[in-house]
Parts: C-alpha cells; sequence; structure tokens
C-alpha cells in the first residue's frame, strides 16, 4: 500500500508548449465610393461594418440636389453616431467615413 500511495501522491507536471497561430490580420481597405442618392447610405453602412474604411465623392450629389445631399449627410452622420464611426468632410466635396477603431485627426 505504501507503494501506491508513493506514486500516487507524486505531482508529475510536464509542460507542454503549444505553438500560437498568430491570426492573419485583414487589412483595412480604404474604399472610394460615390454618394448618389439616400440608398446608398445602407451599402456604406454595411462597408463600415465589415471594416472598411470610406472615401466619398459627394460632389455631384451637391450639384443635383443639394437637399438630397444634406438628408444624406444628416443620415451618416446619425449612424456614425450610434456606430462609432467618424466623419469628416473636405472643402473638394468629399466625406471621410471611418469605422469604430479609427478616428480622424483632425
Amino acid at each position: 500500500m505504501g507503494l501506491l500511495r508513493d506514486i500516487f501522491s507524486k505531482k508529475t507536471e510536464e509542460e507542454l508548449e503549444v505553438p500560437v497561430d498568430e491570426e492573419a490580420k485583414k487589412p483595412v481597405m480604404v474604399r472610394v465610393e460615390t454618394l448618389r442618392d439616400f440608398v446608398d447610405i445602407e451599402r456604406i453602412t454595411r462597408l463600415l461594418k465589415d471594416g472598411s474604411i470610406v472615401f466619398l465623392k459627394t460632389r455631384d450629389i451637391q450639384r443635383k440636389d443639394l437637399g438630397e445631399f444634406q438628408n444624406c449627410v444628416q443620415k451618416l452622420k446619425r449612424v456614425s453616431s450610434q456606430m462609432g464611426f467618424d466623419i469628416a468632410g473636405t472643402e473638394e466635396g468629399y466625406l471621410l467615413v471611418t469605422p469604430a477603431f479609427s478616428k480622424i485627426a483632425r
């Protein structure tokens, strides 16, 4: 009995080194898109949720229908606020919208 007690009371610890596969990091995509009308906001939101940075051309919609453009910008601002996205406009007629993991330096 003493022999069995000695065998079971001995703590055997083995160290096993498991190789860790580092996840392949998904590259951040920068998408250049054109904002044509209000319907495009849904597509742009999906791109941002997928982790893309979106550079929007807005000059055409600004020239065609300023009211529609303002509605689009308001919707993008609301969505950005809810989802943690960041949004900024340029004088050249572009909007830059980034996902929650990045911020725009102003």
